[in-house]
């Protein structure tokens, strides 16, 4: 009897875990993902004075990339020859070489490599080319979102947005600036001020949410030097995530510390109309640029931190 209830035991443990890899191997595809080197003129403030940056498909920050744990990405570069300078990619959420799949390509060259998003969460991308500072100074970033294959690993969210922190020097040429971290703007999604119409009455955009909603805030900290203590005035995370992985649940948290080259998610849920602010509670990069403002309505947009609006451009 006792050998019996064993067996029945180890037959069902071999069962589920035959499910359970059967619903995550059915979810993993291949997707392709291409994207341009693109040296641009952009506006780094809300009054459109331009700056020239260095980017992935002419966006600051550059295209999200969002797939599922166990994908296998496709990912492709291409540096066109008009471009003056090689440029490369390095996706945090990767297990590659550095010196073969992150290599640099010569304007007029094209790469492709892949590999398996292994872990979930949100991570950083960038380009690595030397030096390395001046092209993530510059714009030459973004953010890879890995789903988790358990569909249930994380309570669901009513809205999503991305925000990517960065410094902008004044002269982005000057690389002693950059070395010294001599920065004229700390800023979310490439400009100062972008999502603040309190402190700057040219911004035209704000995130929204409805009390009681779940907001989910993918943050990546760009650098390439400041940390972020990344906080919501008048409001707290729910919960957070460093690097976007469920298995690093943190709860009521009033701020958290990302630093240059990480990432982290943060869940916040309002129970009441009003305004919260995102910000790093650096003052002196928030006040130079780096503040968010998140209007909770009643009266919010269906489509607000939905599908292609994850990025408020």
């Amino acid at each position: 009897m006792m050998f019996r209830r064993k067996f029945l035991s180890a037959l069902a443990a071999a069962l589920f875990a035959a499910a359970t890899l059967t619903s995550v191997t059915a979810y993993a595809e291949t997707v392709e993902v291409k994207l341009v080197a693109k040296e641009v003129d952009l506006p780094i403030d809300n009054k459109g004075t331009m700056a020239r940056m260095w980017t992935f498909d002419g966006q600051v920050p550059g295209p999200l990339v969002r797939v599922r744990q166990g994908d296998t990405v496709e990912f492709t570069l291409t540096n066109p020859a008009d471009n003056k300078n090689s440029h490369s990619m390095d996706f945090h959420a990767a297990r590659a070489d550095v010196l073969d799949e992150f290599g640099s390509i010569k304007p007029g060259e094209t790469k492709t490599f892949t590999f398996t998003a292994d872990y979930p969460g949100v991570f950083f991308y960038h380009c690595g080319s030397d030096p390395m500072i001046q092209h993530i100074a510059r714009g030459m970033f973004g953010a890879i979102i890995v789903d988790p294959a358990d569909e249930n690993a994380l309570p669901k969210a009513d809205r999503e947005y991305l925000l990517v922190q960065s410094e902008i020097y004044e002269n982005p040429e000057d690389l002693g600036a950059m070395m010294a971290n001599d920065w004229k703007h700390v800023v979310f999604n490439g400009q100062a001020f972008k999502y603040d119409p309190v402190h700057d009455p040219s911004a035209s955009k704000y995130l929204e949410a409805a009390p009681g909603e779940r907001v989910r805030v993918y943050f990546v900290n760009a650098g390439p030097n400041e940390f972020s203590s990344f906080h919501p005035i008048a409001g707290i995370w729910d919960k957070v995530y460093p690097s976007g992985n469920p298995l690093n649940e943190m709860t009521g948290l009033q701020s958290f510390t990302v630093g240059p080259g990480d990432a982290a998610m943060f869940d916040l849920i309002s129970p009441k109309e009003g305004a919260n602010a995102l910000v790093t509670h650096s003052m002196r990069s928030a006040l130079s640029g780096a503040i968010a403002v998140i209007m909770f309505s009643e009266d919010v947009a269906d489509d607000a931190g939905k599908g292609g609006n994850i990025i408020l451009r």
